[in-house]
């Protein structure tokens, strides 16, 4: 709650709180910029996947592209969190939204000359992956060092908007843009999206370490913090078992022929519904300043998740399924604005950016794998068992888990304890 906000407009707040982007020119710019470029990235994601296909009339040479993605945000993420907490994060930000800026006018480049070779494609994209596991560890890190605690849930609402915004417009508009002018355009227009970015990140002060005593980025370091600090510990074990146990997405093409009889397009609204879900969880999250309990929170909408992925195993009507999947999606939202939260709230500066190198590692790999548990659950029995099953199943861990956790169900945000 603010200073100029009463007991009661509090009560009464259902939409997403604005309070960061009023208060806070510096969090409004970089909002605004992530808003912008995370269109932008959207667009040059989609761009890329059709110029791969054809050129190579491959999809086994589009899913590479994936992979060359995800390898790097793996491997480089956790490194890029050590380096957050090790230099200026003001620098580092700048140097990744260049990074990045320079790629995409590369692409650009490239495909006004004519020059279309798959390699370059891959080689471009695994280096924006890079920048991104340099650039997203500082860019989230900063955001505690913008605002004051009390208004860090309300930006976590704010910024996961931003992504599934860009998530939702950016492949869209890519393809458009990419039918009307060509691929170029859609690299162009994104790497002049990236200025945005660099705006932003060139208006904003300073951000070295608070502890002028840390001379070099450890990776280890920030393993064993997490490893004796199990309510944060715990945000992350909840997020896996959602990820890896309940994951339907790689069934989206098979349950959208065998259970409702449709085709791509069918699979394209199976896609957008949690993402839909996502961006309403963030729109109504207002009334999510009144919870102090986090971590109980968290669990709740986990075991939420996992029921919505349950119902939606068992529907075989298209509109009710969609509406499990947008249920699922909300659910999603409120887990990861609470996780968000308790880490930049929890956790001590220094300790901030390897933390959210370590959300990268789990957000990027904890889907893939859920896609190989999926599949295979599915080859064995069928994709109504997969889906229906690990629904439940995640609901049935988490609430194990609540049993083993008694801590993170007691976690007080007026009393952070990581």
């Amino acid at each position: 709650m603010t200073a100029v906000e009463s007991p009661r407009e509090e009560k009464r707040r259902v939409f997403a709180d604005l309070t960061p982007l009023r208060t806070s020119a510096d969090y409004r710019r970089l909002w605004f910029g992530n808003a912008v470029s995370w269109v932008g990235q959207g667009m040059t994601a989609l761009a890329v996947s059709l110029q791969v296909y054809d050129i190579t009339g491959s999809t086994f040479s589009v899913g590479l592209v994936g992979l060359c993605s995800l390898v790097p945000l793996v491997v480089f993420g956790l490194y890029g969190g050590a380096i957050a907490d090790t230099v200026d994060r003001r620098a580092l930000g700048l140097a990744g939204a260049i990074g990045s800026a320079v790629l995409s006018a590369a692409l650009a480049g490239a495909a006004f000359a004519g020059f279309h070779h798959v390699w370059f494609l891959y080689a471009i994209v695994a280096l924006q992956a890079l920048c991104g596991a340099l650039n997203a560890p500082a860019r989230s890190a900063m955001i505690p060092r913008l605002l004051p605690p009390e208004q860090l849930r309300a930006a976590n609402a704010l910024n996961s908007m931003v992504v599934t915004f860009g998530t939702l417009v950016g492949p869209s508009l890519g393809g458009v843009i990419v039918g009307v002018a060509g691929y170029q355009t859609a690299y162009l227009v994104d790497a002049l999206a990236f200025f945005a970015s660099l705006y932003a990140m060139w208006r904003l002060p300073s951000m070295p370490p608070e502890r002028t005593g840390a001379k070099r980025a450890s990776v280890l370091d920030g393993l064993r913090f997490l490893g004796t600090r199990p309510n944060l510990r715990a945000t992350f074990v909840s997020d896996l078992f959602a990820m890896i146990l309940a994951q339907p997405k790689a069934l989206f093409p098979a349950v959208a022929a065998l259970w409702f009889g449709g085709d791509a397009k069918t699979t394209g609204l199976l896609v957008a519904a949690p993402a839909f879900g996502a961006l309403l969880g963030g729109v109504v999250s207002g009334w999510q300043g009144r919870i102090r309990h986090h971590g109980q929170a968290i669990l709740i909408a986990v075991a939420a998740w996992g029921l919505a992925i349950a119902a939606f195993g068992l529907s075989r009507n298209l509109w009710i399924g969609l509406l499990c999947l947008a249920a699922a999606g909300y659910a999603d939202t409120s887990s990861m604005i609470f996780r968000n939260t308790m880490m930049q709230v929890a956790a001590p500066d220094e300790m901030r950016g390897r933390l959210q190198g370590v959300f990268i590692v789990v957000v990027a790999g904890g889907p893939r794998l859920g896609d190989f548990v999926a599949g295979s659950v599915a080859g064995l029995t069928s994709p109504a068992v997969a889906i229906t099953g690990g629904g439940l199943v995640c609901a049935l861990a988490v609430g194990v888990f609540a049993l083993y956790a008694r801590g993170f169900r007691r976690y007080d945000a007026l009393d952070p304890t990581p």
